[in-house]
């Protein structure tokens, strides 16, 4: 499976700190493992899964979409505001 990421994504991958990046491997291991393991969204997001998950004891979100042979990371950030950046 190969896997994109969006522009988005990658700046505010930047912004964590080390230990947070780990978290966040974690996480996209889970996600390889099983892509279907988020939420599907309907209506304006249709299409896009989303995976909640603990960073430090905040709760971010990690959006992303799934192809036949393809992963796209779509965008991560806590939920002020998430669905909302994401129509965008």
């Amino acid at each position: 499976m190969r896997i994109f990421q969006t522009v988005r994504f990658e700046r505010q991958v930047k912004k964590l700190h080390s230990a947070q990046k780990k978290q966040l491997d974690t996480t996209v291991r889970e996600i390889l493992a099983n892509p279907q393991i988020g939420d599907l969204k309907k209506g304006d997001l249709s299409g896009a899964y989303v995976f909640k998950f603990k960073i430090q004891k905040q709760q971010y979100l990690l959006a992303y979409t799934v192809a036949t042979d393809a992963l796209t990371f779509l965008m991560l950030g806590p939920h002020e505001n998430f669905y909302r950046d994401l129509k965008k």
